[in-house]
């Protein structure tokens, strides 16, 4: 039996020390920038720039595309999770797609001779006012509206829907733009203009609410031809989860992995990359060799190993990183390439993403800070009288058995999972546009503190300083009862 050279396992213990949010404070300086003018527009991927540097995460009782619509329309990212089929991932990268579509192509449609209770209960199913009906070519004849069917109109259930529809119908061709649609709508005093082709045939539908909702959300998240933004996160062998994402739309495709320094995660990964259109953003990782493996071919590297709040992994491996320094010794790597990084996990306050961006991210991702959301797909639970929602691991026992076991580069077996995750629940919070509101906003007043109007120019100037553990307690409310809970502060964190 070989022998140990002397002082080899004690010199393991001769280490670098880690940090994380709680160790570091950005040291305030000369500024003459307010908060609100502080931009956060940043890059996430090669192609992808945000508004506002923040993703939702791939978690099954995070994203799904209720979320992912309302992150998109707020300037955000949202990642739909893989706890589904092939099929339903392209369906909800679909349903993001077509959520503030101009134009919208699935029209529902009546025909003449249809009785006017089908076409109301046709409309009341689909979640429509009206239809423009239709004949046996598409050529349009004429529009019904709930107006065109109440009952002091005195048109009854069985009447066919060419005598209560409106015959006298605005049309327009593909060519209209959305301001000239708006015009023939206030003109005209009606809330949808048919979009028909050069033999009257219909081809789409514009509505003044798609229109108007349009503009309200002047921030979106949108690719070139004006639909929203959308990530979705795959398995590093899931070839035909990419592909079909990447047919359906998606704009970034995501590689989950709890550990992608992984020689064949990051084989299968380089061979993803060549294979769709979208962007492909490799994760998750902590080290600057990891880095340096992945940053030739991918569009973005995710950072995280353990920081979660629902995450066990370095407990239950007993290995992981702190968050700040993993993920500058990523950033490291990944700046001299220009390839961004995301902070994913590990963020309770909106002081530590902006410490993620000042350590050198370009954006970060959060799970439980969007889990208690009304567009989180997790159930609203009642415990001592206060309202949770669900939120569980993607490492959780439940999520593995429902699909997710693979992300943790276990196989399928009869034996019990390994679990890295818990299942927990996390305070009802209302809608996301809130939460968001709160983050981005403390995030510019940090970049106030600093004096730096933009995000590069905030990771340029920024510096940090250490804080010891009394600090740490100065840094919270101390010595007094809190009366009023702030919407951006949770004394538990």
């Amino acid at each position: 039996m070989a022998k140990t050279p002397p002082g080899t396992f004690s010199e393991k213990l001769r280490v670098e020390e880690a940090l994380t949010f709680d160790d570091v404070l950005l040291k305030p300086k000369e500024s003459s920038v307010e908060p609100d003018e502080a931009a956060t527009r940043t890059r996430v991927s090669t192609n992808v720039e945000l508004e506002v540097p923040v993703l939702s995460a791939a978690m099954d009782t995070v994203t799904e595309s209720d979320l992912a619509i309302a992150m998109a329309r707020h300037g955000g990212l949202g990642v739909l999770h893989r706890n589904m089929t092939v099929e339903e991932t392209a369906s909800e990268v679909e349903r993001v797609k077509r959520a503030d579509e101009l134009i919208i192509r699935d029209v529902v449609t009546a025909s003449p001779d249809q009785t006017v209770q089908e076409v109301d209960e046709t409309m009341d199913r689909e979640g429509v006012s009206g239809a423009p009906v239709v004949d046996d070519d598409g050529t349009v004849l004429g529009i019904i509206s709930g107006t065109d069917i109440r009952p002091y109109l005195e048109v009854s259930d069985r009447d066919e829907v060419s005598e209560a529809m409106t015959s006298e119908v605005i049309t327009a061709s593909e060519e209209v733009t959305p301001r000239e649609a708006l015009e023939l709508m206030y003109e005209h005093k009606i809330e949808r203009v048919p979009i028909v082709d050069d033999d009257g045939a219909l081809t789409g539908l514009m509505t003044m609410q798609g229109i108007l909702q349009r503009r309200e959300y002047d921030k979106a998240a949108r690719a070139d031809d004006g639909s929203l933004r959308v990530g979705v996160a795959v398995g590093p062998f899931e070839d035909d989860r990419a592909t079909a994402a990447d047919e359906a739309g998606a704009d970034v495709v995501f590689i989950d992995c709890a550990h992608a320094h992984n020689r064949d995660v990051v084989d299968s990964a380089r061979s993803i990359s060549g294979r769709v259109d979208a962007d492909v953003v490799v994760g998750n990782i902590g080290t600057r060799e990891a880095a340096e493996a992945l940053v030739d071919f991918a569009d973005g590297l995710k950072v995280g190993i353990g920081p979660g709040s629902i995450c066990t992994t370095r407990v239950v491996s007993g290995a992981g990183m702190p968050q700040i320094s993993a993920v500058a010794n990523v950033a490291d790597v990944a700046a001299e390439h220009g390839v961004p990084v995301i902070a994913d996990g590990g963020i309770r306050y909106s002081g530590d993403a902006i410490k993620a961006i000042a350590a050198g991210a370009d954006a970060v991702m959060l799970g439980s800070y969007f889990a208690g959301t009304d567009e989180a797909p997790g159930r609203v639970i009642t415990m001592n009288g206060k309202k949770y929602k669900q939120y569980r691991g993607m490492g959780s026992v439940g999520a593995m058995q429902s699909g997710g076991g693979d992300r943790y580069l276990k196989e399928e077996s009869d034996e019990e999972f390994v679990p890295e995750g818990v299942e927990a629940a996390t305070p009802y919070k209302g809608s996301l546009a809130s939460e968001l509101h709160q983050l981005v906003g403390g995030m510019q007043s940090g970049m106030g503190y600093v004096g730096a109007p933009s995000i590069p120019e905030f990771k340029e100037r920024s510096e940090f300083v250490r804080v010891s553990s009394a600090g740490r307690q100065e840094s919270h409310p101390h010595d007094v009862v809190i009366t009023d809970e702030a919407p951006n502060y949770k004394p538990d964190g």
